[in-house]
């Protein structure tokens, strides 16, 4: 698991730019922005949990002025694209189908649901800093409300 002070593991994926044009973004890239990184990790496009979080950041995005929001699943490009179309979000979503950038940030790994062990994504969301480094770190995420929490420590 990653700590604050650790360098963000660099990454190279397919997504979906806040405009919904599909390209490969890397994470150079986005620090290219000169603007603190907002990296979440989400497991499954269109469910509950998921897209709670996800309009959250959408809705409260004017409030992260000094933020660029990413989210990452392992979802494909086409369910990114109906994803972001249903629910108009506004921000970058990227494809992590081999889940590598999930296994480099610590965000992939057993989960407990009902009794039932299955391997997958962790709901994780990152801050990292202009210089690649990670100034906030919450893994096991409760998607209601966490949008204001990472607000509240942008500030």
């Amino acid at each position: 698991m990653l700590k604050i002070g650790d360098k963000a593991p660099q990454f190279c994926l397919e997504g979906l730019s806040a405009d919904g044009e599909e390209k490969k973004i890397c994470l150079k890239d986005l620090l290219a922005e000169k603007k603190d990184l907002i990296l979440y990790f989400y497991p499954k496009d269109n469910t509950p949990g998921c897209t709670t979080e996800a309009c959250d950041f959408r809705d409260r995005l004017p409030h992260m002025e000094n933020g660029l929001v990413v989210g990452i699943s392992k979802d494909s490009l086409i369910s990114h694209k109906k994803f972001r179309e249903k629910h108009n979000l506004n921000f970058i979503l990227l494809s992590d189908p081999e889940h590598s950038a999930m296994e480099a940030y610590g965000a992939w790994g057993e989960k407990n649901m009902y009794g039932i062990k299955t391997m997958g994504c962790i709901r994780s969301t990152f801050i990292i800093s202009k210089d690649g480094s990670i100034n906030h770190v919450w893994y096991k995420v409760r998607a209601k409300g966490h949008a204001n929490t990472v607000i509240e420590v942008m500030k």
